[in-house]
């Protein structure tokens, strides 16, 4: 990292013509990963990565530069050239900055950066092992270990300086089974900010067979019908529609440019008054937690929803000149080659009252999915669809036979609005998002809950 004097140097360069706020972002990244297809070792790499990003504001105008060299005259220069392009009215001031504030949400026993890659070989190996004894129908099965550790810090004219490191550890574990031309998976990616000793702990092989059950269960299964009918969406990753199909749509991103069908609608109802909803990067050990954003801020445990009432978007410090308001904690960007922007970290549909059990009981005839596959959403209208990986036929109350090849068709805010009875089972679930600031680690999550109507595309068999 630069020391206070450099730092003050670009942040003088990038302040020299008409930018109100300057900030410097710097970045280290160590990462280390294996992977494995049929017990087959296809991939073992370790990664370093250092680099420097500046953004300049002037009002709602923006300029953003970086480079991978951190020599401190090659940033002088890219800072130079950012003040040239900005556009704005009057220069703004630089604050004195304050003391390094030092933040970290990792717990770590072991150090996966002090695992030797056979021991993690060793351990995917016996996934393969197991998964390609079990049954003739499973023919592929994957297995991948990644970590990494990264160290930013940001410091801004306002006199911010902060470093935070987060460590990150995933596992994933997918199954294939193969049935005439007929392909089926079933998958796990279970993901932490612990060590190494997650990975010692984890249930491998139980999982390892949940996994082939689910593909070899997919593979021999009907097809799902296609019409309107009560769905129920299970715990843990079918949080992922409410991530895609809603979370987006809260996102300063979107609402700042008034491409959200949530836009003026803070104190509004917008879902069932069953329906509660928090984006939390608290929660210690998650997924997608951290201590401090990408921009500086201390990170927020934020009601999004509560009771059907919108109560607060995600907002970074561009959404909030955008939309008259203040920043939440919530901004963040792949690396240093993205600015940063409003992201979501751990966002889930909160806890209700009613046993799953009785949610299944209720439901005379539906569609009961486990396991959600990827989908895709417009923002500004709502609309989205979402493969189902795993599903199975409600009827007369009961859990019925499985079926594949479902899609769930809708608008967010619809169903949001459908949703009649949320369970007391919540549960979160490892992903990963893509937006304008590139890919970053977030947990999606919710209790089984019941959506009273939805499109299913399907066929008959």
């Amino acid at each position: 990292m630069f020391n206070d004097s450099d730092v003050q140097r670009i942040l003088e360069q990038a302040m020299s013509t008409t930018a109100d706020f300057a900030e410097v972002f710097q970045e280290v990244t160590e990462s280390k990963s294996v992977g494995l297809l049929n017990g087959k070792v296809i991939r073992a790499s370790t990664g370093f990565d250092s680099g420097t990003g500046i953004r300049l504001l002037a009002g709602t105008n923006s300029v953003y530069v970086y480079s991978s060299d951190n020599d401190i005259e090659v940033l002088l220069k890219l800072a130079k050239e950012a003040a040239a392009a900005i556009k704005g009215n009057d220069k703004g001031q630089i604050e004195a900055l304050k003391e390094l504030c030092k933040t970290s949400k990792a717990n770590v026993q072991i150090d996966p950066m002090n695992v030797p890659k056979t021991d993690m070989v060793d351990f995917l190996r016996k996934s393969s092992d197991y998964a390609l004894s079990y049954s003739p129908l499973i023919t592929q099965v994957a297995g991948s270990i990644a970590s990494s550790v990264r160290t930013a810090r940001v410091i801004n004219t306002r006199g911010v300086n902060t470093e935070d490191t987060t460590r990150r550890i995933r596992l994933s574990v997918e199954a294939i089974a193969t049935k005439d031309n007929e392909k089926q998976s079933g998958r796990v990616a279970p993901g932490t900010m612990r060590g190494y000793e997650f990975i010692n702990e984890y249930p491998l092989i139980d999982k390892t067979q949940e996994c082939c059950d689910m593909a070899i269960r997919m593979v021999n299964a009907g097809y799902a019908p296609s019409a309107k009918m009560p769905v129920i969406l299970c715990n843990g990753f079918g949080g992922v529609i409410f991530h895609e199909a809603c979370g987006h749509a809260l996102e300063a991103t979107a609402v700042g440019i008034k491409a959200s069908y949530f836009n003026d609608m803070l104190g509004k109802q917008i879902a069932s008054p069953v329906v509660s909803a928090r984006d939390n990067a608290r929660i210690e050990g998650e997924w997608g937690s951290y201590a401090t954003d990408d921009e500086g801020n201390t990170s927020s445990d934020l009601l999004l929803i509560e009771n059907g009432i919108l109560k607060n978007y995600l907002v970074d410090e561009l959404g909030a000149r955008r939309m008259n308001c203040k920043p939440t904690g919530c901004a963040r960007r792949q690396d240093y080659s993205y600015a940063p922007t409003s992201r979501m970290s751990n966002t889930y549909i909160c806890k209700g009252e009613s046993d799953p059990k009785d949610i299944v009981a209720a439901t005379e005839y539906g569609l009961y999915c486990t396991n959600m596959g990827g989908g895709s959403v417009d923002t500004s209208t709502g609309d989205f669809n979402f493969a189902v990986n795993e599903a199975y036929m409600i009827r007369n109350g009961k859990i019925a036979e499985p079926v594949r090849g479902a899609t769930l068709i809708g608008k967010g805010q619809e169903i949001l609005k459908n949703i009649d009875m949320v369970g007391n089972d919540l549960e979160l679930a490892a992903g990963m998002c893509g937006s304008v600031s590139g890919g970053v680690p977030v947990t999606v999550g919710q209790p089984t809950i019941r959506v009273s109507s939805i499109l299913v595309g399907g066929r008959e068999a």
